[in-house]
């Protein structure tokens, strides 16, 4: 009987030290644009076991959107680096004893639910192989388009707005944050951003959107009539496929 205690607790032993801790550097990136991170609430990381579901790790990007100039300016160049030290980033630590299938899954912008998109990937991670540097990098794409004026479910009296131009404002900005402003880097000029105006369920009219300050857009139309109405606003970049949309209803009362 003690024989096989010992046996036993020496396979045990064996057993543990064979895990081996392996580290993934994870990063969520916005779609032509930089890292997701502190300044932006983070990526919430999920690192599943691929068989049986099983949570390996689990956390928040943390640290800076990035360095401009490597992300959006310097040529790319195999090998080179787009993130440095200050990156946004998680790193994820697990013990396997054995080649591991996981999936990698990303869900960003975390703290706008109107914007939120998960996407995800899937690799193998090889007991104490790291993967790190710039580490395993998901694109997150679209823009965060949050609707100020009107407010949800406002109710606006007619007589104070009837045929008088009533304005609608929104603010835009990358999946990183990353603001839009004519002639920057992210350029007004070339993102198509328009208003869809509905009333009582129909469509009503389109509601052509235009940048006023960074980040903010505003456009207007008249509203002579009482009702439901809803706004559907959206944001296109034809170059890189990048689209944003918010919706709101709000009421024109008699």
């Amino acid at each position: 009987m003690k024989v096989f205690i010992l046996i036993a607790a020496f396979l045990f032993s064996n057993l543990m030290i064979s895990a081996a801790e392996t580290k993934i550097m994870i990063r969520a990136k916005a779609r032509d644009a930089k890292f997701i991170g502190s300044s932006l609430g983070g990526a919430h990381i999920i690192v599943r076991n691929k068989l049986n579901q099983q949570i390996l790790a689990e956390g928040n990007t943390v640290g800076s959107t990035g360095n401009t100039d490597l992300i959006m300016k310097n040529p790319k160049i195999r090998g080179n680096s787009i993130a440095d030290a200050q990156t946004a980033g998680f790193l994820a630590s697990v013990d396997i004893d054995e080649p591991t299938f996981v999936n990698i899954e990303v869900i960003s912008p975390l703290n706008n639910k109107q914007a939120q998109a998960t996407v995800s990937t899937e690799l193998w991670l090889i007991p104490g192989k790291h993967i790190l540097g710039d580490g395993i990098v998901l694109e997150i794409p679209g823009f965060i388009i949050d609707i100020l004026k009107p407010r949800t479910h406002q109710y606006i009296p007619l007589n104070t707005i009837k045929n008088k131009p009533f304005t609608f404002q929104a603010n835009i900005v990358m999946m990183c944050g990353c603001v839009i402003d004519k002639n920057g880097i992210w350029n007004s000029d070339e993102i198509e951003v328009k208003g869809i105006l509905k009333k009582d369920g129909k469509f009503m009219k389109n509601v052509e959107m235009s940048l006023v300050s960074t980040n903010l857009f505003e456009g207007n139309t008249v509203i002579n009539t009482a009702g439901n109405y809803e706004l559907i606003l959206y944001a296109y970049y034809e170059k890189n496929g990048n689209t944003g949309v918010d919706k709101i209803n709000y009421v024109v009362i008699e």
